[in-house]
């Protein structure tokens, strides 16, 4: 499932590439043709993610030539959750980079996660035809130079203005927004909410009510960084401890969002070393977490960038115990027995 950093990047995706625009909206596989009837022909005004949820706002173009949308019940969304299997997958005319695909894994074009804009981009005035759709696409959106086509998403609906902020106050808060005026302050919201509850912080951390946009990746590493046992119950982690994990958590998401990549071990316990081939051998069923910036040649190796998620069986980077794996809540939680005593 995405992380929240990966929403934050489709959010600044589609508003680099349709703020403006006047879009056709469909549904190629035919569930959402209701709701792509309701967006045909209007106006993408906003992009926006918390957390996991990617909200799309288009506007009628007709009140924007009155001068009238903006208002909150003038726009309609589009309120997209990826969830385990959900990608949106873009195609440009060669015009501009364009981002290629963002959410379930995939074989990316050359592994990268940008296509570079092509020699050869047609003149404004060349008519641009998009390629047909390829699988089961929820929906699909044109622009004038790009096409996004959404497929396998958990949630994909038309919501109002109100509907959209009943979604957002049942969200916890995101380390990667800022908050806006009038609302409280995050790190203690998220305290609040850890502290209140007896269930384990490594439950809590998954948990979108209590913090949105960690996934499985962020819970392990941030825990590590922390030395918190994540069995812990919520209530029994000082405040202080869980105001540093927040700054923390804000810190990790953002470079995120940055970056395409995730990196949370420090340059001192990076040892430039990868498993050999009769460790991981001796590990079966070991997959190689794949990351947009595998390519470039200054990128944190995959195989350096984390302290203990898909490390199980093999050392901790700081005490050289063998990291542990069991799980929690149908999810693999991976930690370290001693670092997080």
């Amino acid at each position: 499932m995405p992380e929240g950093h990966t929403v934050h990047r489709l959010a600044r995706a589609f508003g680099e590439l349709f703020t403006g625009e006047t879009l056709a909206v469909s549904s190629p596989q035919g569930r959402f043709a209701a709701g792509a009837a309701v967006l045909d022909g209007h106006v993408l005004v906003a992009s926006e993610a918390w957390g996991k949820q990617l909200f799309l706002g288009f506007a009628d173009p007709t009140l924007l030539g009155q001068g009238t949308a903006g208002r909150p019940d003038d726009v309609r969304w589009l309120r997209v959750h990826l969830g385990l299997y959900g990608a949106w997958t873009f195609t440009g005319d060669g015009s501009t980079a364009v981002v290629h695909a963002i959410g379930a894994p995939r074989r990316r074009i050359g592994e990268r996660e940008t296509v570079p804009a092509g020699p050869g981009a047609p003149e404004p005035d060349d008519a641009w035809s998009p390629p047909p759709p390829r699988g089961a696409v929820r929906v699909r959106l044109v622009g004038t130079h790009a096409v996004a086509d959404l497929t396998g998403p958990t949630a994909c609906e038309v919501v109002t203005g109100e509907e959209k902020r009943a979604v957002e106050d049942r969200l916890g808060p995101d380390p990667i927004r800022d908050a806006a005026p009038g609302e409280g302050d995050p790190r203690e919201e998220f305290v609040a909410a850890v502290r209140r509850s007896r269930s384990a912080v490594g439950l809590l951390l998954m948990n979108q009510d209590v913090v949105a946009g960690v996934g499985n990746i962020y819970r392990a590493e941030s825990l590590f960084r922390a030395r918190l046992d994540p069995m812990r119950p919520g209530r029994d982690v000082p405040a202080e401890d869980l105001r540093a994990l927040w700054d923390d958590l804000v810190v990790l998401l953002r470079d995120g969002t940055r970056t395409g990549a995730i990196v949370t071990t420090r340059p001192e316990d990076r040892d430039g070393a990868a498993p050999t081939a009769d460790v991981l051998d001796a590990l079966p069923g070991r997959r190689r977490v794949r990351q947009n910036t595998d390519d470039a040649p200054d990128a944190v190796p995959a195989d350096e960038a984390f302290y203990v998620y898909h490390r199980d069986g093999l050392p901790c980077r700081v005490c050289g115990t063998p990291v542990l794996l069991k799980e929690l809540a149908g999810r693999n939680l991976y930690w370290c027995g001693v670092c997080q005593a």
